[in-house]
């Protein structure tokens, strides 16, 4: 599958690279500047939604001939909205509430092609339980960086976060950033106009 005008990736997030890679989408990454600051009586839903359309729609100004895709991840647990954390210790605190529970993850995602002015947005949502963790656990893993730019303090894509999760309910790749499903559903109802798709049979897709 491929888009007829250059497709842009508003991230710099490895794990939404790879995930384009899988669709085997040609692609490239222009990261987006945007302010995060939202309302505070928002909805998970509601912002992470309104992230990814600011980003796409940023970038989107920069490179009007393109398709451009935004996407925001947030991890929702109790009442308290959990983006990445700023230091080890947040990441802790983080870790330390997830621990023995289940919550929510969030990605919203949104694109934008301003030469034919259009634009669509979706997020979905994932519950995700985790085991209990160990304090020996908590500070190898936040030892590690590796928690830093994660939503919620931990990828479940790889290393030791990995071994957290004893349990997911929805699509796996919202966990991870980017909801598959979701997003071609989008690009074919929204910008079918703009797809290719080889049918060779070495095709990724």
């Amino acid at each position: 599958m491929r888009t007829t005008i250059p497709f842009l990736l508003a991230s710099a997030s490895p794990r939404r690279r790879h995930l384009l890679e899988i669709l085997g989408l040609p692609f490239s990454v222009i990261t987006a500047s945007v302010s995060e600051d939202v309302e505070t009586e928002w909805a998970p839903a509601e912002i992470v939604q309104n992230l990814a359309i600011r980003k796409a729609a940023s970038v989107a100004d920069e490179y009007p001939d393109a398709l451009v895709l935004g996407a925001d991840t947030l991890v929702v647990v109790g009442d308290e909205i959990l983006g990445k954390p700023v230091n080890q210790s947040e990441a802790v605190r983080m870790l330390e509430m997830l621990s023995a529970r289940t919550h929510q993850v969030f990605t919203g995602l949104a694109l934008v092609s301003r030469a034919s002015d259009r634009s669509t947005v979706g997020h979905e949502v994932t519950d995700v339980t985790f085991a209990e963790l160990d304090p020996a656990q908590i500070s190898a893993y936040v030892a590690s960086g590796s928690p830093m730019d994660k939503a919620g303090a931990y990828g479940i894509q790889e290393d030791l976060g990995a071994t957290f999760v004893s349990g997911i309910r929805g699509d796996y790749y919202t966990v991870v950033g980017l909801p598959l499903h979701r997003l071609y559903r989008m690009l074919t109802s929204e910008f079918g106009d703009l797809l290719e798709f080889d049918l060779a049979p070495n095709s990724n897709l």
